[in-house]
């Protein structure tokens, strides 16, 4: 039954791009609980923190380009190369690689972003270290394709190391941090062989074929991690993407992207995550796609699943329509934000919004606007979020259900055309005080009750209706 309801969860999503679906396709009927006490005690937190921040950038912010994917030679959408190298692979790939040596982000200030993220509600980051182009925004030493190499025009900047100084800035402001790193490395001559020029995002060699190459790869991709797992203070959470970088014993034939997978390509998640975790106690793993022992938490990517799930989950999501920098972006509105956050905590999960800064080093003035925004809900109604659980019926028509043990939270998700509350509600909640007090968040009047066949009618008087006049979500608090 347990199986079943999972894939149903997740199968039922709301119409995404092919590309989301590799993170929504997955039976997380496979779902592993760590044993390990630091670990759990972890997860725990996290899973109360609820709202978090994702930031793609890399040098691909120069040309206002996809992360990553125009290097891959796939006949899909988002891999669509453009520009006066497009006609030719190599000479595409060489120009791109050469953006490192124009990559300058001099109005670079993460106490910036922080601040901001911070008064939006936020209280984890993932910072990209490294996507599949292999180009490394922290000082590594296993390669010269990295941001403080001399080649690298920032590199001269006394805070180039920008994975250091990102997460010393949220760390600073009391967030948890974790590092994006991609396993696939599209640079690496142990990855896309030149001797097999690559076909699609896959290795271009059989690793079992040539498992000197393969070796070498792994050992690249352990002391890359080991690096970020020493050298950048205390570290929560290690978000691995790039899920065809997989065992074949992991590869589930039922799911399209993944019969598309030619080679097994294990680098042994269990010595990664050892030696992770004798560095980080408690650190939170994320092998996204690979089910079981280190993928603590799911990642359905661009889209929310339509049920609430037991496990715990996080949907990954753009603030406007790319992961990555475009020069005119077009973001949700802080209505739209706010409702995703609410709907996701409603189902047990938490929301990770992604912005992406520019070649300069900045984001877009709206994406703070949009903080500023989000952060005003917050200030008001943050307590029917944080350090909630879901409360059945989690989610019916225009409302989200959730509870702290004491008070129960019945958040009305406004239509676009609503502007104020209705004169009275129908709250329909399993288990209600005998002695129910309702209030709405943002006002202290008490509202009056009414008992009917379905609950409580609650009548909300004029003044309290003008007062919340324009909110994305109105929350009723219950006490008893």
């Amino acid at each position: 039954m347990k199986s079943a309801f999972l894939r149903l969860a997740l199968g039922a999503m709301l119409s995404v791009p092919a590309f989301a679906q590799q993170h929504s396709e997955q039976n997380h009927d496979k779902y592993i609980w760590p044993k390990d006490e630091q670990v759990k005690q972890k997860l725990q937190n996290w899973q109360d923190i609820k709202f978090g921040l994702l930031m793609h950038w890399g040098t691909y912010s120069e040309w206002g380009v996809v992360e990553s994917w125009s290097l891959c030679p796939e006949d899909e959408g988002w891999c669509e190369r453009k520009g006066p190298h497009a006609a030719n692979w190599y000479d595409y790939k060489k120009a791109y690689e050469n953006l490192q040596t124009t990559f300058n982000p001099t109005k670079f200030n993460p106490e910036r972003w922080a601040d901001a993220a911070k008064q939006a509600g936020m209280k984890y980051v993932i910072f990209t270290t490294k996507h599949h182009d292999g180009f490394c925004m922290f000082d590594t030493k296993q390669t010269d394709y990295k941001i403080t190499d001399k080649k690298t025009p920032f590199s001269a900047n006394p805070r180039s190391n920008v994975t250091k100084e990102i997460l010393g800035a949220f760390r600073q402001q009391g967030f948890m941090v974790g590092t994006y790193f991609s396993k696939p490395d599209w640079h690496t001559e142990q990855y896309w062989w030149p001797y097999f020029p690559p076909k699609d995002r896959n290795v271009s060699y059989d690793p079992k074929k040539y498992p000197d190459n393969w070796k070498k790869f792994s050992d690249f991709t352990y002391n890359q991690i080991e690096e970020l797992m020493t050298g950048y203070g205390k570290v929560d959470i290690l978000w691995l993407d790039g899920g065809w970088v997989r065992p074949a014993s992991t590869i589930d034939s039922t799911i399209s992207w993944q019969r598309t997978i030619p080679y097994s390509q294990d680098i042994n998640m269990a010595r990664i995550a050892g030696m992770a975790r004798q560095h980080q106690p408690g650190l939170l793993v994320v092998d996204r796609t690979v089910s079981g022992e280190f993928e603590n938490y799911v990642t359905p990517e661009q889209q929310i699943p339509d049920h609430y799930m037991p496990i715990p989950w996080e949907t990954c999501m753009t603030m406007g329509n790319s992961w990555s920098y475009i020069p005119k972006e077009n973001f949700k509105s802080a209505r739209k934000l706010v409702q995703t956050l609410v709907d996701v905590v409603a189902k047990n999960g938490n929301l990770l919004l992604n912005v992406a800064p520019g070649p300069d080093g900045e984001w877009h003035e709206e994406a703070y606007q949009r903080m500023q925004e989000i952060g005003k809900w917050i200030a008001t109604n943050g307590e029917s979020v944080y350090g909630t659980k879901p409360l059945a019926p989690y989610r019916q028509g225009q409302w989200a259900f959730t509870t702290t043990g004491k008070a129960t939270y019945a958040s009305y998700l406004s239509a676009e055309s609503e502007k104020q509350l209705p004169a009275s509600v129908s709250l329909t909640i399993p288990t209600l005080p005998s002695k129910a007090k309702v209030t709405l968040l943002g006002s202290s009047q008490p509202l009056k009750l009414t008992k009917s066949q379905n609950g409580l009618t609650v009548s909300i008087p004029e003044k309290v209706r003008q007062q919340l006049a324009g909110q994305p979500v109105w929350v009723f608090k219950i006490t008893g």
